[in-house]
């Protein structure tokens, strides 16, 4: 299930809702498309959830994903939580307001690719970080290309 989320999340439901929108309505910018569903299912959806997900049940994070069996880490990754949460609220409620789009692009893309690095500089990699890792650096690729394009406008 969990790869399934990843994987719709980061590469399917932001490209089918790009490709919807700019069908349903001739001329639209592609770029302000790219950021909006981006920011909107690759940072705001899949951040919230995260966020959810580490702050209701740590442990999945801690010794599924990272791979730590210390009941300690749980602290750690339940306040990683609230941080996803709040970062992924704003991505989705910049489905409402527009002029969120950057900023929630910025945070939540410079936080994907940082996360990112993490998981590649992790020799010891499992099976989920090995998904996280390259979706992670796609949706932040994404959301920079959405923000240097808005940049030298």
């Amino acid at each position: 299930m969990y790869y399934a989320i990843v994987i719709l999340l980061t590469v399917a439901l932001p490209i089918l809702s790009i490709a919807i929108e700019y069908f349903m309505v001739p001329g639209t910018d592609v770029i302000l498309l790219l950021g909006k569903w981006f920011v909107f299912w690759g940072v705001g959806v899949r951040l919230a959830l995260a966020g959810f997900k580490q702050a209701t049940s740590p442990s999945f994070t801690a010794s599924g994903i990272l791979g730590i069996k210390d009941p300690a880490a749980e602290k750690v990754v339940s306040e990683l939580g609230y941080a996803n949460l709040s970062m992924g609220l704003i991505g989705v409620l910049s489905l409402l307001w527009a002029n969120w789009v950057p900023p929630a692009g910025l945070a939540g893309g410079l936080f994907l690719g940082l996360a990112g690095f993490k998981h590649a500089m992790n020799t010891g990699r499992n099976a989920k970080e090995n998904l996280a890792m390259p979706t992670d650096f796609f949706v932040s690729a994404m959301i920079a290309i959405y923000l240097l394009a808005l940049a030298v406008r």
